[in-house]
């Protein structure tokens, strides 16, 4: 099982940054890909970032540019850089990963508790 913590959500005003951070614990083999997803009301949860094993990262379009996400990977933690906030990024930031599972090899899907983001003058 593996179990992911998010930190850094809040308010922010149009123009403004914010960080959010994410770590991974508990009983794992590897981490694959390691990002974040958003939902906001009435819409379905979508892809923001994420980074693969590898180091491939990749961004919605809507937030190219204005966002970074970055790796952690010795201690198994993501990051999301929130610059140039738009009042249409306000949602709820969920941490995702995938990572396998050291007795099956099996690779599952975890989800953070997620983290209220909002932009607004």
């Amino acid at each position: 099982q593996v179990r992911l913590v998010e930190s850094g959500g809040g308010l922010a005003q149009p123009g403004g940054s914010l960080t959010l951070s994410c770590t991974a614990s508990g009983n794992f083999l590897t981490i694959e890909t390691m990002g974040w997803y958003r939902q906001a009301p009435g819409t379905q949860r979508e892809l923001v970032a994420a980074v693969t094993s590898d180091g491939t990262t990749n961004y919605a379009d809507s937030v190219k540019g204005r966002f970074t996400c970055s790796r952690d990977h010795a201690n198994s933690m993501v990051y999301l850089h929130m610059n140039r906030l738009k009042p249409e990024d306000t949602a709820v930031y969920y941490c995702h990963t995938e990572a396998t599972d050291p007795f099956s090899g099996g690779v599952g899907n975890y989800w953070g508790q997620g983290t209220q983001v909002t932009v607004s003058s």
